[in-house]
């Protein structure tokens, strides 16, 4: 992967990788085998890295929770291993049930939604040819919104001191994680997580465009260490499948 300009914070070294962890499990693999295979930016990453393990999954035997430090109880042999990206996914969303949230649906009318896009998509055609999806509308608008209630934009923290008090981090602005679809070269397709880091300072035309460099050089497989770190929010995208309605996970560090 080719690394971002130099004038990039390194926000992965103190950044939550979220859900691409799988990824960054693949890439240090390669690395591990060797260190060429990777980016500068990646091999910078990897000089000091630790992988943190993956925790024992819990499992139920008769009725018999096997505490989490013990040896798992065998339930069925003939089960394949969850190992690699898919074993990380289990992890990700195990942790995820550890974030405290709530969930509000509502249905929102959106004919003046579709009539701007097809304005704006008709002036474009007439410019630059580019144009703009419901997807671009709807992200900068959780971006707008979030600037309106600034307190979804936060952190839920397990524990501020030692005796375990449980606490909030308030985010001075906004890093917008993007579900993105990719299919690997065999063929099988993982979800990908990129960030739009400090979205919020961006005006609706430079938004895009970020938005849309992001996801090309996430495709053209050359996104550095840093567009996979630091998402404070993400938006979702099950509407592909034909989805109505959905309650995505919550990962760690990130309020919305």
């Amino acid at each position: 992967m080719t690394p971002p300009p130099d004038s990039t914070p390194n926000v992965a070294k103190s950044g939550s990788f979220g859900p691409n962890a799988w990824l960054v499990d693949d890439l240090y693999e390669q690395y591990l085998a060797d260190p060429n295979s990777v980016s500068a930016t990646w091999r910078d990453y990897f000089a000091d890295y630790q992988r943190s393990p993956l925790p024992a999954v819990t499992s139920v035997s008769s009725g018999v929770t096997a505490p989490a430090a013990s040896k798992p109880t065998v339930v069925d042999s003939d089960a394949t291993p969850l190992r690699g990206a898919a074993a990380r996914i289990v992890t990700n969303m195990n942790a995820s049930l550890s974030v405290p949230t709530a969930t509000s649906v509502r249905t929102v009318p959106a004919r003046l939604l579709e009539i701007n896009r097809v304005a704006l998509n008709e002036a474009l055609s007439r410019s630059t040819g580019a144009k703009v999806s419901f997807t671009h509308f709807i992200a900068y608008a959780m971006v707008r919104g979030l600037q309106e209630v600034p307190s979804l934009n936060s952190t839920f923290v397990e524990a501020v001191d030692e005796k375990g008090t449980p606490g909030v981090v308030r985010h001075d602005h906004v890093g917008l994680g993007l579900a993105v679809d990719v299919e690997k070269t065999d063929g099988t397709r993982n979800l990908l997580v990129p960030v739009i880091r400090d979205a919020d300072t961006l005006d609706f035309r430079a938004f895009v465009l970020s938005y849309e460099e992001l996801v090309r050089r996430v495709h053209g497989g050359k996104a550095g260490a840093d567009d996979f770190a630091g998402a404070t929010v993400s938006l979702t995208n099950p509407g592909t499948i034909g989805t109505v309605q959905s309650v995505p996970r919550l990962m760690p560090g990130q309020g919305a």
